[in-house]
């Protein structure tokens, strides 16, 4: 056995995130437990971008706030990442419709009437609202 000690090195800087980055995240955090906005409700939201950046900002830095609140605006559940959405879902009590007996899988979709959030009005179990984000 040899009595050298390895080298510490420093974690590699991260590079900072982009402020549009940061308002996405922003708004994401504050959606409430089981309510859901759409990659274009948040971009209306920010009166910047669209859908795409807004999902794009979510691929690349959505893992550290409640990324299964940010939805399609078909009520799909993230490809790939269902069941664990599906956990999250059920435990905060957001409303799904249930998938049709052909559906591939029987995954259920949220249900967008009931679930979306438009970022100002209280759930019914009063969450959420009060003050805008």
């Amino acid at each position: 056995m040899s009595d050298e000690v390895p080298e510490l090195r420093e974690p590699p800087e991260l590079p900072e995130l982009p402020e549009y980055a940061e308002r996405v995240l922003g708004v994401a955090e504050h959606i409430p437990p089981g309510r859901v906005m759409t990659y274009g409700d948040i971009a209306e939201w920010l009166g910047e971008g669209g859908p795409r950046q807004v999902g794009r900002v979510m691929a690349l830095y959505g893992g550290a706030v409640p990324w299964w609140r940010v939805v399609r605006s078909d009520g799909a559940l993230l490809p790939g990442h269902e069941l664990r959405a599906l956990r999250h879902y059920r435990a905060e009590g957001t409303p799904l419709r249930q998938a049709p007996p052909g559906a591939v899988g029987h995954v259920p979709r949220l249900d967008m009437r009931r679930a979306r959030w438009d970022g100002v009005t209280r759930a019914a179990d009063g969450t959420g609202g009060g003050t805008h984000i």
